[in-house]
């Protein structure tokens, strides 16, 4: 895949704005609705309120329901072959783990000592449908958002790296850009990103025509109808 780079202005603003006002912006540069690379059902955050999760992914597959059937030994260098490839690519970036045992997944990868690792080799946060764990004392600026919390790394280990994953229902590539909060992940498709940072501030000022009027004094349905109307001729 060709290396895309974020612009310093978009991606300042990709971690100031929702993962739902992305996705919103994305339909506006696409001139349609439909987009639908985005997780599905309810996600856990281990930092509900911390600023997005905006990378280029580094993927990777584990599993933990049950013992690896390979030599210790394998196992144990696939692992820092994992951990070479997270800290590779441009960034900035993010870690997408696939749990293959999914949705019966028990291993929590994320915890206190994978996320210290990942955020020391630089990378912003991490997305996975499996589990996390440690929440009281994992880091700060390292947002997991995760399928599941439980107490147990089972048998947890690596499986594959670098290829393509589902998490969720999202289906990413190695090096594909990845936005997530609280609400969920997308992957932001490489044709939009000359036009989304003009795609944001469109959805943010066309929400704003409806907004300000809702929440200032003296609203009846009379502005609603007003505002709402001019909402409609603004939006995709």
């Amino acid at each position: 895949m060709a290396e895309t780079v974020i612009p310093d202005d978009l991606l300042a603003l990709l971690r100031s704005v929702d993962t739902p006002t992305v996705c919103n912006a994305i339909e506006v540069v696409q001139g349609k609705r439909g987009f639908n690379r985005f997780t599905r059902g309810t996600m856990q955050h281990s930092k509900p309120g911390d600023p997005a999760t905006v990378g280029f992914a580094r993927t990777a597959k584990i599993s933990g329901l049950a013992p690896p059937n390979e030599p210790a030994d394998v196992i144990r260098a696939r692992r820092m072959d994992y951990f070479r490839s997270m800290a590779g690519g441009g960034g900035p970036t993010a870690a997408v783990v696939e749990d293959v045992d999914y949705p019966n997944c028990i291993a929590g990868w994320w915890g206190e000592v994978h996320v210290a690792v990942h955020k020391g080799l630089g990378l912003a946060g991490a997305v996975t449908n499996g589990v996390m764990r440690d929440l009281d004392v994992i880091d700060e600026g390292f947002p997991v958002l995760a399928g599941s919390i439980g107490p147990s790394h089972a048998f947890v280990h690596v499986v594959e790296i670098g290829t393509p994953v589902n998490v969720m229902g999202m289906r990413v590539a190695q090096d594909e850009l990845i936005h997530a909060d609280r609400h969920g992940a997308l992957v932001i498709p490489d044709e939009v990103i000359p036009e989304l940072k003009t795609a944001i501030e469109t959805v943010v000022s066309c929400e704003a025509i409806v907004l300000e009027p809702a929440r200032a004094p003296g609203f009846n349905i009379e502005k609603l109808e007003e505002a709402w109307a001019r909402f409609e001729a603004a939006r995709t």
